[in-house]
């Protein structure tokens, strides 16, 4: 039995320009012990979707219009707000996008890294912050007996992510939520940061959802990838399947997004286009007007939404009719 199961999870922005369907019936899984990854273009929906789970989209303009997130036979998105704070940073960690706007400026670190302990525990405040000194001592802070008692902007962006990392474990959670954490590093602390998550993920066994646009760092973490456009998923397959024998024309060009993936000295690839206006109904396939193969196909612009359907073993992908053969 999955740890987390997400069905049809539908979250919508109520604004003047009209509701933007951020995320729209959205469905996934996650074992204990592995990392599932989520990636896709800025705007798809990827952070809505893990911060719908734990119910931090604010509210209005955002409303989760409906689905289930089932977890240890609990229906997150049924649960009140006293009954969420049990499991938000206890049971159930978050890394955020960007440290530096994450920590607070005018507190140390170690009244930030021991809140967690001391809301979830109740230890006293010097347990908790021995506690806090060997997660930073774990997520390799050097000197984390003094470093503790500096303030954020002290450390590196490298160094900050590290907080944000041990933060977020420090309460030994089932799973971990990672939004992006490698964005705006470079790419040795990148390595590091990844290498980090996967150390600690070992040592605590927990599951880990990985967010990002990056399909490079994807198949060096995932088990099983989500490719999500416009608020839905494209494609879900295990990574090794989803690089092998990618279905859906988002998901390729992707993959031809990866610098790596290019000739050197040719131009890189990037997708042509803008991504769709969620507040504005799509009829027929989202990535049709940026898409290389629908041209002029009919079934591509037409005829609803595409559903996911399983292309092979554990491959599922969205079936437009003019351009993915199932």
């Amino acid at each position: 039995m999955p740890l987390l199961e997400v069905e049809d999870l539908k979250t919508y922005f109520h604004t003047r320009e009209g509701v933007v369907r951020a995320v729209d019936g959205v469905s996934f899984d996650v074992d204990a012990g592995e990392t599932v990854g989520i990636v896709g273009e800025s705007g798809s929906g990827k952070s809505v979707t893990c911060y719908s789970l734990l119910k931090l989209i604010p509210q209005p303009p955002g409303k989760i219009e409906g689905g289930r997130a089932m977890f240890d036979g609990k229906d997150l998105l049924a649960l009140s707000e006293s009954r969420m704070r049990a499991i938000r940073g206890k049971r159930i960690g978050l890394i955020f996008q960007d440290p530096m706007t994450s920590l607070n400026p005018y507190l140390k670190i170690s009244t930030q890294l021991i809140e967690p302990l001391l809301l979830h525990e109740s230890l006293s405040k010097s347990e908790a912050l021995d506690r806090a000194i060997k997660e930073l001592d774990a997520v390799g802070i050097p000197e984390p007996e003094k470093r503790i008692h500096s303030y954020p902007h002290e450390f590196s962006g490298g160094m900050r992510q590290r907080v944000m990392i041990a933060m977020a474990l420090i309460t030994r959670p089932e799973i971990l939520i990672a939004d992006e954490p490698t964005t705006a590093l470079d790419v040795t602390i990148q390595r590091q940061v990844l290498d980090l998550i996967k150390t600690r993920q070992d040592e605590l066994g927990t599951a880990v959802i990985f967010i990002t646009h990056d399909l490079a760092v994807v198949s060096e973490v995932c088990d099983r990838v989500n490719v999500m456009y416009a608020g839905r998923f494209v494609e879900r397959a295990p990574v090794a399947d989803l690089f092998s024998a990618p279905r859906h024309p988002y998901t390729r060009a992707l993959q031809r997004s990866i610098p790596a993936m290019q000739e050197k000295g040719e131009q890189l690839y990037t997708i042509p286009g803008l991504p769709p206006n969620l507040a504005q109904p799509i009829d027929g396939c989202s990535f049709a007007p940026r898409c290389e193969f629908s041209g002029d196909n009919e079934s591509c612009h037409s005829g609803g939404q595409p559903q996911l359907v399983e292309a092979s073993p554990e491959h599922w992908v969205q079936h437009c009719r003019g351009c993915v053969e199932v």
